[in-house]
């Protein structure tokens, strides 16, 4: 047993026997592995419990940076034998996986979202606000520009004034919700951490 094997496991045997929360020390661990980070976001992009033998195929193509078919069998049996005795077991043993190594079925616990908080892999998905607050300046721009081309009535520009501030008030409370409600979710997955 490597030294590092055996500071995961001091970590492990410390953790309170309380199986929603997880030490820092243990996260850290298990994301300082390419191939655990690889175990990971692979279970989180097909949402499924998986099979050993295709976990171990695309973590194989992603480390050789080829597609599955393109695979030969040492780099596929490399990758399994890896997975099989080290990696998946740790990931169960610290209750981010649900490792049935009987059946070689792999899927995600609840503890998993834990991890997801540090790697982030959802940037695409989240709301870009800054686009919106461009977008809104950009058209309140070109409101004042085309208000003094054109002579257009002062009803017209209190009107269109307003609106615009009504919508950048509208869009400024839609945000402060988001950022309220992602820190509520972030405080709960913290308080599973010790």
């Amino acid at each position: 047993m490597s030294v590092a094997e055996s500071k995961f496991d001091q970590l492990q045997e410390s953790q309170q026997d309380d199986d929603q929360q997880l030490s820092l020390d243990v996260i850290f661990e298990l994301l300082k592995n390419r191939r655990r980070r690889d175990i990971f976001r692979y279970l989180m992009e097909v949402e499924r419990t998986v099979t050993l033998s295709e976990l171990a195929e695309q973590v194989a193509a992603w480390e050789n940076d080829i597609e599955v078919q393109e695979l030969n069998s040492d780099q596929r049996k490399r990758v399994y034998v890896a997975l099989y005795q080290t990696h998946l077991p740790k990931m169960d043993k610290a209750g981010i996986i649900e490792y049935e190594q009987d059946r070689g079925n792999i899927t995600l616990s609840e503890n998993a979202d834990l991890l997801g908080m540090y790697l982030n892999n959802d940037t695409e998905i989240e709301t870009e606000w800054e686009k919106r607050y461009l977008g809104l300046s950009l058209i309140g721009g070109s409101f004042a520009i085309l208000f003094q081309l054109a002579a257009v009535g002062q009803l017209l520009q209190v009107l269109v004034t307003i609106a615009f501030v009504a919508s950048v008030l509208g869009v400024s409370l839609v945000h402060a919700r988001d950022v309220r409600e992602t820190r509520r979710v972030a405080a709960e997955k913290f308080s599973r951490i010790k």
